[in-house]
């Protein structure tokens, strides 16, 4: 209001003067507080150090301490109950911070907290980063080059020095999506996929084996000592934190893939003007990443078997047909009759060589439509199944209301520790047969059953009864839970297969049992758990420290929530007033599935 001349008439009429607030206090009906990792460099400083990526813990989270700009308000605050000082018994300029002595102080304090204020980045800047780890989900964890704040970057891996454009601000971090590279990430090799750079699904394929390994195995390490509270000064912890057991397989190990139809491919920036329109346009192949509704096309996946990808390619190669009156499901509109493709590769038993299932997920059934498709794909020799799982509703999910044969048998067969298994097209089955064998023998030497027959064995969200048949044979009795009733009738199919009559599987949710939970079988000398991401509820938790199993074997494929319920376990809930009595022994660390984030883990605890 400068801009107008005060040789206005009546200006000092226009220009009211200011109206006051009568509550100078306790005026505020809303206010935002930002959660932090607990670390020693939080109690001198006023900026963030690197956030801890994963599902944390309510007792490793504190409220970042902010240095007052007021001296009188910094005494008031810093008081101690039992000496508070009463806003009555501070001075006029103490309060105003009106004399010299006061205002030099403040001057010095906020020139000393400028120093060290905390940088925000804005939403759409342009900012120079460096990664410096991996964190949860396989994200770059970055820092803005020259003032420490913690930026995520998908794709950013370490060493990697770039551009990024922020697109996320998330308290104590922010997000950003790369823009360009700098300087090349250590470790460099070239991605053999040729859509690695735009598919989610294995985007570590340019970062070397031997790197992902390091990267994975640091980040347990991370999350065990900080979110589990098992410090690095804890005498023995290095031997109880094992080295990652690598893959031997990097490719082809997946046995089973997923692809979505859709009618539209999505496409790069930089392919965009590729864009056609009508059948040709149609895509299958996998979910680009952020997005539930455009799919990337694929026509061959290094994950999958070789036999898996020749069936991808006889698909892909008539779909499209105008004659073929078969149209992807839109799963904005939902309309349309193909929703997923999906391949299942199994075993022989009698001859080891691979079989393939493969199952058509559609909004309604119609066979007819799908004959010319059956036809071609039942021509490959490892095809001994076809299956059309019918899925009316309008979610995502590939298990359907009906199940039919189109073609061969209901199920394929896998070998595991020397037991058959059925697999049908909704069953649950370790992803990676040959590292799955792995995984389980480390189980077997962490159980530690005599073998005499005489330990009883509880196994918790056990699936379609894998790890618990694998250990029936050495134990007394096999009790297993599982919440899918289809894993439950398969499991029991199972222990038939392979003449296996000490186990028993029993249909419930873990995350709501009762106080009579446990009453149906005896006290367990071993527990296996093996929660899926989200980790064990507290309920569940709370069982299992009253139980005082002597052995937990905890098997997990989320190091975060893995962490977390290790800690409540051996350290308990102080909150909640519920005491740990377990001590942690080892843990091992497994990479199931490389060039990818995922990590599995094996703990074993013993009551203390």
């Amino acid at each position: 209001f400068m801009s107008l001349s005060r040789n206005n008439p009546g200006l000092e009429t226009v220009l009211k003067p200011i109206v006051p607030c009568d509550i100078q206090f306790n005026y505020r009906n809303k206010i935002k507080v930002i959660f932090l990792p607990l670390s020693s460099s939080l109690l001198t400083k006023t900026h963030t150090s690197t956030p801890m990526l994963a599902t944390t813990p309510a007792h490793a989270l504190r409220l970042r301490y902010v240095v007052p700009t007021r001296a009188w308000l910094h005494k008031f605050r810093c008081s101690s109950s039992s000496s508070a000082v009463p806003l009555a018994h501070l001075s006029a300029s103490q309060l105003s911070g009106g004399n010299n002595n006061t205002l030099k102080a403040n001057k010095e304090e906020n020139n000393s907290e400028k120093k060290t204020a905390p940088y925000y980045p804005k939403r759409g800047q342009t900012v120079e980063l460096v990664c410096e780890s991996l964190g949860f989900k396989g994200k770059g964890i970055c820092k803005v080059d020259g003032t420490g704040f913690v930026v995520m970057c998908d794709r950013a891996l370490p060493g990697e020095r770039f551009l990024g454009r922020v697109t996320r601000r998330k308290g104590s971090y922010a997000e950003v999506t790369k823009i360009k590279t700098l300087t090349p990430h250590r470790d460099l090799v070239e991605a053999p996929c040729e859509y690695a750079s735009y598919c989610g699904g294995c985007k570590a394929q340019n970062l070397s084996y031997e790197a992902q390994l390091r990267a994975k195995e640091e980040q347990v390490h991370e999350l065990i000592t900080h979110v589990g509270r098992f410090s690095d000064n804890n005498p023995g912890l290095e031997t109880v934190l094992k080295p990652i057991v690598p893959c031997d397989i990097q490719f082809s190990y997946r046995n089973k893939m997923e692809f979505s139809f859709g009618p539209q491919r999505w496409l790069p920036v930089e392919m965009l003007h590729e864009r056609e329109d009508g059948p040709v346009s149609f895509a299958l192949g996998l979910h680009a990443p952020g997005f539930f509704d455009k799919v990337l096309n694929v026509d061959k996946c290094l994950l999958q078997s070789e036999p898996a990808n020749m069936v991808l390619a006889a698909v892909q190669d008539c779909w499209r047909d105008p004659q073929l009156s078969l149209s992807p499901y839109n799963a904005r509109s939902h309309a349309g009759f193909l929703k997923h493709l999906m391949l299942r590769t199994g075993r022989n038993v009698e001859t080891g060589s691979q079989e393939l299932m493969v199952n058509f997920v559609t909004s309604s059934y119609k066979p007819e439509l799908l004959k010319p498709l059956v036809d071609k794909v039942s021509s490959i020799p490892e095809v001994v199944s076809i299956m059309n799982n019918v899925n009316s509703s309008v979610g995502n999910t590939s298990v359907g209301e009906q199940e039919y044969t189109l073609y061969g048998k209901e199920t394929i067969a896998e070998v595991l520790r020397g037991l058959t298994f059925q697999i049908s097209a909704n069953s649950f089955f370790q992803t990676n047969t040959h590292q799955a064998e792995v995984l389980y023998k480390l189980i077997e030497e962490c159980a530690g059953l005599k073998g005499d027959g005489s330990e009883v064995v509880l196994d918790l969200f056990c699936g379609t009864g894998t790890i618990g048949l694998t250990l029936a044979r050495r134990a007394k009795h096999v009790y297993g839970y599982e919440v899918v009733p289809q894993a439950v009738t398969d499991a029991h199919k199972n222990a038939q297969i392979n003449g296996i009559e000490n186990a028993t599987f029993i249909q419930g949710d873990l995350n709501k049992i009762g106080e009579d939970f446990g009453s149906n079988f005896p006290k367990p000398d071993i527990v296996i758990s093996d929660p899926n991401r989200p980790g064990m509820h507290m309920k569940l938790i709370k069982f299992l420290l009253n139980l005082k199993s002597p052995r937990i074997i905890y098997v997990s494929c989320n190091p975060a929530t893995c962490a977390r319920d290790l800690d409540y376990l051996c350290h308990g809930v102080e909150e909640k007033n519920i005491k740990g009595c377990y001590k942690l022994m080892s843990v091992q660390p497994v990479d199931m599935f490389p060039h990818t984030p995922h990590i599995e883990c094996v703990c074993l605890l013993e009551l203390s």
